[in-house]
């Protein structure tokens, strides 16, 4: 099935944060679907999409040329003498997204690795945009949980929700919606010390923010403050048992956007539009 990128999709910097309305979709003969109208909110530079299930289809990494090649090594060179604990490992990026369906996103990936990413800093080259799972994890009195990266990160001082880029599969093994529901719950376990049921996580909104990276954010089951902040205080406890530093040096709990613009220090794009969200009165479905 051909895949129809939305509009906008290379990184128009005029993309607006919106909440997709599934019911003013127009299928065309292909079968895939218009962009819905969009819900508009401030800030601008984020787009909220509402879905609930996604097809994934992988796709070939296009080809570069020498010279893009060259300059992209280049570029990363130069980032690994900046910071030496950069890795160049294997990660999936997105190739196209569009849609199947109400609520229905195709995906197509492609097998990159981190490398990949510093095309963003070669002049008339193009990067592929980022995908990457995380997660809502709220409080049973209905805060959300923002977690601090620590200051030997690639971003240190800024706050995120809990998540990291999609790996890809391993020989024999598929990238689908179970797999990715995997990475976000091992996510959780990694970095907060929390686990949770990878079918206890339910596909909650898809981000798409800077340089067009696409976010997967799940909503995880609501737990105590005190689970929350004693699996924290574990999970760092177990990366420094292994002579590491965490990747999250603090977390806080927040309940409202207002309250996260009182957090010091960078923010992720998507947080502010996603606890917005949440926090808000509830939507259809978001019970």
């Amino acid at each position: 099935m051909e895949i129809r990128p939305f509009e906008g999709f290379a990184g128009d910097p005029a993309i607006s944060e919106s909440r997709g309305n599934p019911g003013s979709l127009r299928q065309d003969r292909n079968g895939l679907y218009d962009e819905p109208t969009p819900e508009t909110l401030p800030p601008v530079g984020i787009d909220l999409f509402d879905a609930e299930r996604l097809h994934l289809v992988e796709a070939e990494a296009p080809a570069l040329s020498p010279g893009n090649e060259s300059a992209r090594d280049r570029v990363w060179d130069r980032a690994i003498q900046a910071n030496p604990k950069l890795f160049d490992g294997p990660v999936v990026a997105c190739a196209g997204l569009g849609w199947a369906g109400p609520r229905t996103l195709i995906l197509s990936w492609v097998r990159v690795t981190y490398r990949h990413y510093a095309l963003r800093h070669v002049p008339g080259a193009t990067a592929l945009p980022a995908l990457f799972v995380n997660v809502v994890q709220p409080t049973h009195d209905g805060r959300v949980l923002a977690a601090r990266m620590s200051q030997t990160t690639v971003s240190p001082g800024r706050w995120q929700l809990p998540g990291g880029c999609v790996e890809p599969p391993h020989d024999g093994e598929d990238l689908d919606e179970a797999a990715l529901g995997g990475q976000a719950a091992r996510e959780l376990v990694e970095e907060m010390g929390i686990a949770t049921d990878p079918e206890a996580l339910r596909l909650w909104v898809v981000t798409r923010g800077e340089y067009s990276s696409v976010g997967l954010t799940y909503l995880a089951p609501p737990l105590p403050e005190s689970a929350l902040r004693k699996g924290f205080a574990a999970a760092a406890n177990v990366e420094r048992a292994q002579g590491r530093e965490p990747e999250l040096d603090a977390i806080a709990l927040v309940r409202s956007a207002d309250e996260l613009a009182c957090l010091v220090g960078p923010h992720a794009d998507y947080l502010e539009p996603i606890v917005r969200r949440y926090t808000r009165a509830p939507l259809p479905g978001d019970a």
